[in-house]
């Protein structure tokens, strides 16, 4: 309720606003119109002056409200001007009289409104003085009741608090006084090599700054101290470890030798013909050595490598054997807590909860224990284990007791929880251990310092060849230096690969590096040899020594490998005018019987370093290629008349050329097959070179009866040309034919086998019959069993004659009826 005088005097002020107002009707009405008029009003204002971003400092605005032909003084248009400035002053102060009478008008409106709100102020303000007053008297009432009731129970709770808080303090000194001891317990551990025991009071004093003891100013310090001491343990044991490993891996290998650098030393103070003293570098003296001491050396060297890995590996399985122990340990110890976890869970269930509402000295027992008694049983806990490690330390050559090390293991893992009076369980925490993610990783490691151990031992090995390589030595080794050499490498490779379970790249890749010299050296020093040979070969027939029948005996074998000598056999036997193949007889050249064996050497080759079988392959296609144009040069085109100073190319260098490159196409499908059980399948497209030699051999023997055919073509169309029907009978251009024809016949026939020398004289005896059915034509002698026709027939019958005569050539069918014209 308002004060009368205050509402008295409100009502009198509304009385009189209420007769100045006129009534509703006639005010809806006014306003109704005052409305129209408003809005006719404003219709007067220009649309411009109505917009939101209306703004004078835009030029387009201001030009539209502003024109400038108002301000224009200039000429005589002054006072004109001036009234129109004037005009549009007066305007826009109508606008403005406009905005300002409508926004008044608004305002107007709105008073009612305005007095309500007015009236609801004053009313709450009562209402708030009122709430105060309460307020007041419910706070006094609140102060008594604190004062009689709550404040003494409340000061006891405050005492308990102080206690426990004291308590709190007391113990968190002596936990302070305890770790403030670490460095110097460390210091004492490590002067005893008690490695094991420093980490573990480290890890808990560690620990306990970060959960108990964070935030305290005072050792602030001390958590990166502890991380260096810990780096320095960790220094101090991979010391002692390399100590140890050093000592054992430097034990004589073997009981009459030393470590492996004086192995080189040893060898090249042993050697005469070095004068240490004029040479100086150990590795100029070593590249004095011949082959056979060099490759002792290095087969030494191999050895020492070999026992060397095999002692590091042994040392590495015993650490990890400790580790794949300690992770079947930590794996028990799992289940073990997983099986002690449930029994306590059911435990716990049984307790009865309401016990923890009981009061004891004004405090829940809950809060009590986990206040009061928790944590000095805490900090005497933690006291327990940093002292612990001293009670029985574990030997810092635990690398070598797999037991103490898994026991020591099981013990942590075993107090890792202790339970004290109240039936509290403290958790020592396990940061300290390494999971099992951790060891998995270590156990890994492990494998790869086996496979860095032997990387290293390739790399050395790598290093000693190169230093002997640079003079061009390992070049200048012959076929079987270099494969004794190249088995020995192989041989070290695999044993290497045994111990260490992965095979090391660098020693195989200065293999093969060296390999792909000696293929190019193989080559080149081969395919030069057969240069020369070809450049003084005669084209002869050459007798066959034994060994060269020897060498083509075991290749028909299935055999593709180099005879051994046979000692006093080989001089006893004479050579033979022919070399037999399956049965079938060869009449070669000297030349040839040397590539014979030059490709048996190629073959062997890759039989004896399998690794350069592609790079052999090319080279061998190379060569017989080589060999098949070079001899075409020669003999077909006649370059032996100027290289061996030959008079002229007969029939019989062109029979004997032929038949040696039969010779060779007669193996190609025999290295083919050589080849092709030595090649990787991904590699087998590589074969095509010897089908591409053999179709070039082919061309080359048909081109060689080609012309064979054109000597005899070229001699019928000479002598036919000038043959003339009459006596005598067999006419002399025959009896020269016929001489021809046996010349022909003697120089092929023991180069050829017969059947391919009866092809040839199909083909030749094709040629005469053109020719002389040309020229019988040219003579307009036909088959009418005239005179002339009688003489022809006793030539031909002598042709015949004779050339059936010859070896091989009896049964041949010469077909002669084709030399006469058809009749018409």
């Amino acid at each position: 309720m308002l004060p009368t005088t205050n509402r008295s005097k409100r009502e009198k002020i509304h009385e009189r606003c209420k007769n100045i107002c006129p009534p509703k009707d006639t005010f809806e009405r006014t306003l109704l119109h005052t409305h129209d008029k408003s809005r006719t009003d404003l219709e007067q204002v220009p649309k411009i002056f109505m917009k939101p971003d209306f703004a004078l400092d835009d030029s387009l605005t201001f030009n539209s409200v502003l024109p400038w032909s108002h301000f224009n003084t200039a000429g005589g248009k002054g006072n004109r001007d001036a009234a129109s400035s004037k005009l549009l002053q007066e305007k826009l102060s109508h606008y403005l009289d406009i905005v300002e009478v409508n926004i008044a008008h608004q305002i107007s409106l709105r008073s009612e409104a305005f007095f309500h709100a007015m009236t609801s102020q004053h009313e709450l303000q009562d209402y708030l003085k009122k709430t105060s007053q309460a307020v007041k008297m419910l706070r006094d009432k609140i102060a008594q009741i604190d004062k009689v009731m709550c404040e003494g129970s409340l000061h006891i709770l405050r005492l308990a608090l102080t206690r426990n808080n004291c308590v709190k303090v007391y113990n968190k000194l002596k936990l302070m006084a305890t770790v403030h001891q670490t460095q110097p317990t460390v210091q004492v551990l490590l002067s005893t090599s008690e490695f094991v025991g420093a980490l573990d009071l480290i890890a808990t004093t560690q620990e306990v700054l970060q959960q108990e003891l964070q935030g305290i100013h005072s050792f602030r310090h001390l958590g990166s101290q502890l991380c260096e001491l810990e780096k320095l343990i960790d220094k101090m044991m991979i010391a002692e470890f390399s100590t140890y490993s050093h000592s054992d891996l430097n034990r004589p290998l073997e009981d009459d030798c030393q470590v492996l650098e004086e192995c080189v030393i040893n060898k090249v103070s042993q050697t005469e013909e070095i004068d240490t003293d004029v040479v100086v570098k150990l590795a100029d003296q070593m590249r004095m050595l011949n082959f056979p001491q060099w490759f002792d050396l290095l087969k030494d060297i191999f050895s020492k490598f070999t026992i060397f890995l095999q002692r590091i590996k042994a040392t590495l399985n015993i650490i990890h054997s400790v580790v794949l122990s300690v992770l079947d340990k930590n794996q028990r110890t799992r289940e073990l807590e997983e099986i002690s976890q449930q029994k306590n869970a059911a435990k716990d269930n049984s307790l009865d909860t309401e016990v923890a509402y009981l009061i004891h000295e004004g405090m829940f027992i809950s809060d009590a224990f986990g206040e009061g008694e928790l944590t000095p049983i805490a900090v005497d806990t933690t006291s327990q284990r940093n002292a612990s490690p001293n009670s029985e330390p574990c030997s810092s050559d635990s690398v070598s007791e797999p037991e103490c090390t898994t026991d020591s293991s099981s013990s942590k893992e075993h107090t890792s929880s202790s339970a004290i009076p109240g039936g509290v369980d403290i958790m020592v925490s396990e940061d300290m251990k390494l999971t099992d993610s951790e060891l998995g990783k270590l156990a890994n490691n492990i494998q790869e310092l086996l496979y860095s151990a032997s990387d290293i031992c390739h790399d050395r090995a790598v290093k000693f060849l190169m230093s002997r390589a640079k003079d061009g030595f390992l070049e200048k080794l012959n076929s079987m230096e270099f494969i004794t050499l190249s088995r020995l490498m192989e041989t070290f490779i695999l044993d290497t690969e045994q111990i260490c379970g992965r095979k090391s790249m660098s020693l195989l890749g200065a293999l093969q590096s060296q390999a792909n010299k000696f293929v190019n050296r193989f080559h080149e020093e081969r395919k030069t040899k057969l240069s020369l040979l070809l450049d003084n070969e005669r084209w002869k027939q050459a007798d066959v020594p034994a060994e060269f029948q020897d060498l083509v005996d075991s290749i028909s074998d299935g055999k593709i490998a180099l005879p051994e000598k046979k000692s006093g056999t080989t001089e006893e036997r004479k050579p033979a005018e022919v070399l037999i193949v399956e049965g079938q007889q060869y009449a070669v050249v000297g030349t040839v019987l040397l590539l014979i064996r030059i490709i048996l050497e190629y073959c062997q080759c890759v039989d004896n370093i399998p690794s350069v079988t592609t790079d052999m392959l090319t080279r061998l296609s190379d060569l017989l290629k080589y060999f098949n144009s070079r001899s075409c040069q020669l003999v077909l085109g006649a370059g032996a008349l100027q290289v061996v100073g030959l008079k002229t190319i007969t029939t019989k260098n062109l029979a004997l050329s032929s038949r040696c490159l039969q010779l060779i196409v007669h193996y190609i499908p025999v290295i083919r097959a050589h080849f092709e059980a030595r090649l990787p399948p991904k590699q087998y497209s590589m074969l095509r070179h010897f089908d591409h030699i053999t179709k070039d051999y082919h061309d080359h023997i048909a081109e060689i009866s080609a012309k064979l055919v054109a000597i005899m073509d070229s001699l019928f169309d000479k002598l036919l040309s000038k043959y003339e029907v009459k006596a005598p009978v067999p006419s002399a251009c025959f009896r020269n034919i016929c001489k021809q024809m046996t010349k022909m016949h003697e120089a092929i026939f023991d180069l050829l086998p017969e059947e391919q020398t009866q092809m040839l004289f199909l083909r030749i005896n094709a040629s005469y019959k053109l020719h002389l059915k040309k020229q019988l034509s040219h003579l307009n002698v036909i088959n009418d069993g005239g005179p002339q026709n009688g003489l022809v027939t006793a030539d031909v019958a002598f042709y015949t004659g004779n050339l059936q005569a010859l070896k091989g050539l009896k049964d041949l069918d010469l077909n002669m009826a084709e030399i006469w014209e058809q009749k018409r």
